[in-house]
């Protein structure tokens, strides 16, 4: 049966370049002559029947405004039974033949079992900034929010080194330390804790304190704020070293802002294929890039744990500073 009507919602947390998704799922679904319904706050949304036709000229001039247009929500109802039945009532009511589904692997969750459970056809679009979705090389989002995060520690550096001082800088990356490690390695910081290591900060001050004696008088630590507290680590590194350390939290700015050209792209060439997989009557599949080529995988294996760069990136700085 041919695809006559889809849905497209982002869920989870925001990331730069999910409005140029949407805009691409919009506008290549449009001209295979199928009609998007733009579904607000994600899977809150579709259980409350916030539900609007998208046109061509809804998705005019978004291709570089950060955030989502479709807004995005978290549900605790949709984890239940009766929030799924809801769910699915609304697309059916609708009669909408697939959805898209843009963001996490939150997101990707509700997909499989919507796509699983209910039969309701899902693809999943990578919207994320801790690029941790499996099939990929990277997500919507994820060079936008490195890319913000090391402009400001950029312009930290200027103090520290003026200043003569040991900064922390919070990042964001409560599961993941891909920012963590990206900005550390580009902003030339001194170290870098990400949750999926275990790290020895006793060693740490050792090195501050033997880098100290030998005049060096600034250091930057990055903290992916899964691995710790930027507030925690800068009070233990001054009760070991008794030197002045100072604190930056990035939080949320990461985030917002213009997206790259890079996510910008990524997105348009995702959506494309995300449409194009529905139109052809697939489900549970989510679409990536891998060496600059469209990769789709099974959405269960891209919620699957992702290997990291985290032994070449701390060989690296280890190298480098």
């Amino acid at each position: 049966m041919a695809t006559r009507r889809i849905g497209v919602l982002t869920s989870g947390g925001d990331a730069p370049g999910m409005n140029a998704a949407i805009r691409s799922v919009v506008r290549s679904a449009s001209h295979a002559n199928i009609e998007v319904m733009g579904i607000f706050r994600g899977y809150a949304g579709l259980i409350n029947e916030e539900l609007k036709v998208l046109d061509h000229h809804s998705v005019s001039n978004i291709i570089g405004r950060g955030g989502t247009i479709l807004k995005t929500a978290r549900s605790l109802e949709f984890l239940t039974e009766e929030g799924q039945r809801r769910a699915v009532e609304i697309v059916r009511k609708y009669q909408i033949d697939g959805l898209i589904v843009i963001g996490g692997n939150g997101t990707y969750g509700g997909g499989i079992v919507l796509s699983k459970k209910w039969g309701i056809p899902c693809i999943g679009i990578p919207g994320t900034i801790d690029n941790d979705i499996n099939g990929t090389d990277s997500t919507i989002g994820s060079d936008t929010a490195v890319n913000t995060a090391l402009e400001a520690i950029d312009k930290i550096r200027d103090t520290v080194t003026s200043m003569e001082r040991i900064f922390v800088v919070e990042v964001m990356g409560r599961d993941s330390g891909y920012i963590a490690l990206q900005v550390a390695l580009g902003g030339g910081a001194e170290d870098v804790l990400v949750p999926e290591r275990k790290f020895d900060i006793v060693r740490m001050c050792h090195d501050i304190v033997e880098g100290n004696i030998r005049g060096k008088v600034s250091w930057i630590v990055v903290v992916a704020e899964g691995a710790g507290s930027a507030e925690s680590v800068a009070k233990q590194i001054t009760d070991l070293t008794s030197l002045e350390t100072r604190v930056a939290v990035l939080g949320h700015v990461q985030r917002g802002g213009v997206p790259t050209a890079k996510d910008r792209n990524l997105a348009s060439l995702l959506g494309i294929e995300a449409v194009r997989l529905l139109s052809e009557g697939q489900s549970g599949k989510a679409v990536g890039i891998i060496s600059d080529k469209i990769n789709v995988v099974d959405l269960e294996f891209a919620v699957t744990r992702k290997e990291s760069q985290i032994d070449t990136i701390y060989e690296a700085l280890k190298k480098l500073t």
